[in-house]
């Protein structure tokens, strides 16, 4: 596979994540239904803490979007690359810094591997909503991920 180019991508979501805070501490709407397309609306959620240099993936979906919510309190690299053959943005990837001083709402669609790492000094939260259940219902269904961590010779590298 050749090498992918730093540019955008079509159909990835980058919102603001705003913290409201007074003097009992802060809040973050995560969701709400009028930010995003109904076929993305989340039908689970978890949190994942994740140690300072560890990565998550990099991994895709064939037909799950995520819908990931980088709260801190440490800081994430998080890499992206178009792998959709028929997007406009095929072989473009993305490289964010967020998380701690930067909170994001990312939606991540299917065919878009993705991958974090924290590269902070401190444990991370991230909070996931998609919009498909892991496993399916019951847990009874073959996992929607095509995982590229452990192969050597992938383009897919946080590093």
């Amino acid at each position: 596979m050749s090498n992918f180019k730093l540019d955008g991508i079509d159909g990835l979501i980058i919102k603001d994540l705003v913290k409201n805070e007074d003097d009992r501490g802060w809040l973050i709407e995560l969701f709400r239904k009028d930010m995003i397309e109904n076929d993305s609306y989340p039908q689970m959620s978890y949190i994942s803490l994740t140690y300072p240099g560890i990565a998550r993936g990099p991994h895709e979906h064939l037909d799950q979007t995520d819908y990931f919510c980088f709260v801190g309190p440490s800081t994430f690299k998080l890499v992206l690359w178009d792998n959709r053959k028929e997007s406009a943005t095929y072989k473009n990837k993305m490289v964010l810094n967020i998380g701690e001083n930067d909170l994001k709402m990312v939606i991540v669609p299917p065919g878009i591997v993705h991958a974090y790492k924290n590269i902070g000094d401190k444990p991370g939260l991230v909070i996931n909503l998609p919009n498909r259940l892991y496993a399916g219902w019951g847990k009874k269904e073959k996992v929607d991920e095509i995982r590229y961590e452990n192969s050597l010779n992938s383009p897919f590298k946080v590093d």
